[in-house]
């Protein structure tokens, strides 16, 4: 199936600034954000479709090499000209990623923008976020849980804090400027390349004598051992984020994010839907025609009586309320409970002679289809 028109997917006219279509994104990525929409698969593809709408349409060259090329130009590398963009493997994550360097999470969780401006006004690189994936049980997620998880991030080097090194003085190559310009002369006149300063990386400082342990780049290699705190009801996809646990920043700026994405693993016996658990729940057949009452497993491990009333048909369904996943917002689900008619494989001599009479009982005999429902299939397949 073709991709479907960014302008469209946002809804936004080809003309739109890009304050429009910022606020357009946004409006759709908060509605369809995985956290308000847990389990939900259309929700988290209109939050993916939307998020690569974006990454192309706030991009002017994206931008225009997509209103000239369509989708051709922006897919690959190097698609309709140099820096396209390969969306063959957008998943989930790439779109949290895109969502939160531009709005954050949730409830301002990301509050204040990438960066910031250090001495002198010049402006600080932010350190790279970092993304683990945490797989938790549903008994994990049902009570909430503390993990420890070890990550490989770059750290504030100790030796110098961060700084790089000792006699911070403008550089000498681009005199403070963070950029350097190169001229060159053709047949079509002059042209001037603007590229970031090699010597400062873009900072307009350097020092004169550099840090021995960092090299000067203010932050050094490090494993750490961090505690994270899954609250109860948490669903597959949902993130955490943990501020300032991400890579360091080069000399002094602001330090990325861990962004714990939640993983669901796969429960024998329980099948998640929302905060509702369901599970099946076999019962003889005399149970079934008699009534009685039937024991039902719970997350907790203690067991849940049902009362089945005579007559209950293979199928249906009971529900014991409370005793499904906590919500992260709102009451606990319940546990719904599918009753299925057992049918032994095995029978004793006895067993079978009592089965035969049971079936020679008229009672016992289900009735007869209808004359409507032969002539409705020979219909069918005369058709």
């Amino acid at each position: 199936m073709a991709p479907r028109d960014y302008y469209e997917v946002l809804g936004v006219p080809r003309g739109a600034g890009e304050d429009d279509v910022r606020k357009a994104y946004r409006k759709i990525a908060f509605e369809s954000h995985p956290d308000r929409n847990p389990g939900d698969k259309a929700a988290e593809q209109r939050f993916k479709e939307a998020t690569e709408a974006y990454e192309v349409l706030r991009d002017p060259d994206k931008r225009a090499r997509y209103d000239q090329f369509g989708h051709a130009g922006v897919a690959g590398p190097g698609g309709g000209g140099a820096g396209g963009v390969d969306f063959s493997g957008f998943d989930l994550a790439d779109a949290l990623r895109a969502f939160m360097r531009d709005f954050g999470g949730f409830e301002d969780l990301f509050a204040g923008a990438p960066g910031g401006r250090g001495p002198a006004g010049r402006r600080m690189a932010r350190g790279d976020d970092l993304q683990v994936r945490l797989k938790l049980t549903l008994e994990e997620i049902a009570t909430g849980v503390e993990k420890k998880i070890r990550v490989k991030h770059l750290k504030s080097c100790p030796t110098c804090g961060g700084r790089g090194g000792k006699g911070e003085e403008t550089c000498p190559q681009c005199h403070g400027r963070g950029q350097v310009r190169h001229v060159q002369q053709s047949i079509f006149g002059q042209f001037v390349n603007v590229t970031t300063c090699p010597r400062c990386d873009g900072e307009g400082r350097t020092f004169k004598e550099r840090c021995p342990t960092c090299g000067g780049e203010g932050r050094v290699p490090d494993t750490e051992t961090i505690t994270v705190r899954v609250p109860a009801g948490v669903a597959n996809g949902n993130f955490i984020p943990l501020r300032g646990l991400g890579d360091a920043a080069p000399r002094g700026g602001q330090a990325g994010d861990l962004i714990v994405l939640i993983e669901e693993r796969e429960h024998p016996v329980f099948e998640r839907d929302g905060s509702d658990l369901r599970i099946d729940v076999p019962i003889s057949f005399t149970t079934a025609a008699l009534g009685g009452r039937v024991e039902v497993p719970t997350l907790s491990g203690a067991p849940a009586n049902l009362e089945v009333r005579p007559g209950t048909a293979s199928g249906h369904i009971m529900r014991v309320r409370g005793r499904g996943l906590a919500s992260l917002r709102g009451a606990p689900g319940d546990l719904v409970a599918r009753l299925v008619v057992w049918v032994p494989s095995r029978l004793s001599t006895q067993e079978k002679k009592l089965l035969e009479q049971l079936g020679n009982a008229e009672g016992l005999k289900p009735p007869r289809p209808g004359k409507g429902l032969f002539e409705r299939m020979k219909d069918a397949f005369a058709g």
